[in-house]
């Protein structure tokens, strides 16, 4: 589980209006955004995928755990650095790509633990909430700030907790966990998608800038996802364990 700090240069005391150009930048923004999320998603199932037929790369894996996920975290302040250096979409793009392979890797051994009907049920269900809560976030006019906040937090105390339940096996702890982590990366989507739509406003017409943050958006709202999905099968498999 991880959160991605940006977007960044978000300046919401600047006023934005909603014309018809205005629109059409959003949403111009925006395909670039889910098309990339999307192909992202796409890479991380392959690589997991075909990781899990072979059940003791997945053992090797597991064991160059925390190397992988320093990897991640790096990729993740590259893809940061990157944007910030004025460096090209190209290499924001080809990072997020590998960050979303590495991941891949990460999230192999789920195959290994669930059927893939789980697997696939919860992401039909991740797949719906999702669209629902960033569609939500698009056209609500109310500022989500306090509730990105809020879930930001809850996120802080989910990864403590997850920490804990590393020493501490407990069942309700566990459980606690998911439908928490649940609640927020729904309310972290909405948010974000907010967060985005502002930026994307006051990209304006900057191709160059756009085509770069796109990226960021990406790999923010792909994390939503992924998170999202990883406690929602994590309580669809837990209870059909019970």
């Amino acid at each position: 589980m991880a959160r991605f700090p940006g977007p960044f240069g978000l300046d919401r005391s600047r006023p934005v209006e909603m014309g018809d150009a205005s629109a059409a930048v959003v949403a111009k923004f925006f395909n670039a955004v889910y098309a990339w999320m999307c192909v992202g998603m796409a890479v991380t199932a392959m690589v997991a995928f075909f990781t899990a037929q072979s059940p003791n790369f997945v053992v090797n894996v597991a064991h160059w755990w925390i190397l992988l996920l320093v990897v991640e975290i790096g990729l993740i302040f590259g893809i940061n650095s990157s944007v910030k250096r004025n460096i090209g979409a190209g290499l924001a793009t080809a990072l997020f790509l590998l960050f979303a392979a590495v991941n891949g890797l990460v999230l192999s051994s789920i195959f290994l633990v669930f059927a893939l009907g789980t697997i696939a049920s919860a992401f039909i269900i991740t797949a719906g909430t999702f669209g629902v809560m960033s569609i939500y976030g698009m056209v609500t006019k109310r500022d989500l700030t306090s509730v990105g906040r809020i879930a930001i937090m809850a996120v802080v105390g989910i990864i403590i907790a997850s920490i804990v339940s590393i020493f501490w096996h407990n069942t309700m702890l566990q459980v606690a966990i998911n439908y928490i982590g649940v609640l927020a990366f729904v309310a972290l989507t909405a948010y974000d998608t907010q967060r985005l739509r502002l930026m994307a406003l006051q990209i304006g017409d900057d191709q160059a800038l756009a085509a770069r943050m796109s990226v960021v958006g990406s790999l923010v709202l792909y994390l939503d996802f992924i998170n999202l999905f990883l406690f929602i099968v994590q309580i669809m498999g837990g209870s059909r364990r019970r």
